[in-house]
């Protein structure tokens, strides 16, 4: 599954499917079960239906009636979480098993 067709051309993955949505939404919009539904069995198909190394399956699926959203998808805002230099961490314990491990301590758990 992919939103960037360049991308997945140039990495050249033995078959792909190929959904003209923002990145992010690769399956489909929030809360649309239906059509991530459609959209996910429409991209299996791939599967058996591309036979050829480096295929690309188009899927037929639109955001919009207009492509107004290619601006703002490409200009929007920047609205990620901030990056750091240091780990973030859910919890402490999360910090103590990547230091341990980091470090040579006892892995697994």
């Amino acid at each position: 599954m992919s939103s960037a067709l360049d991308i997945t051309r140039a990495v050249n993955p033995p078959r792909a499917a190929f959904l003209d949505y923002p990145l992010g939404h690769t399956t489909g919009k929030p809360n649309d079960p239906v059509l991530q539904r459609a959209i996910l069995l429409d991209a299996l198909d791939a599967l058996i239906s591309l036979t050829m190394p480096g295929q690309v399956k188009m899927l037929p699926f639109r955001w919009s009636e207009d492509q107004g959203w290619y601006a703002t998808a490409q200009r929007g805002p920047d609205d990620r979480r901030p990056r750091y230099d240091t780990p973030q961490y859910q919890t402490e314990e999360d910090r103590q098993r990547a230091e341990a491990t980091s470090t040579g301590g006892v892995r697994g758990g």
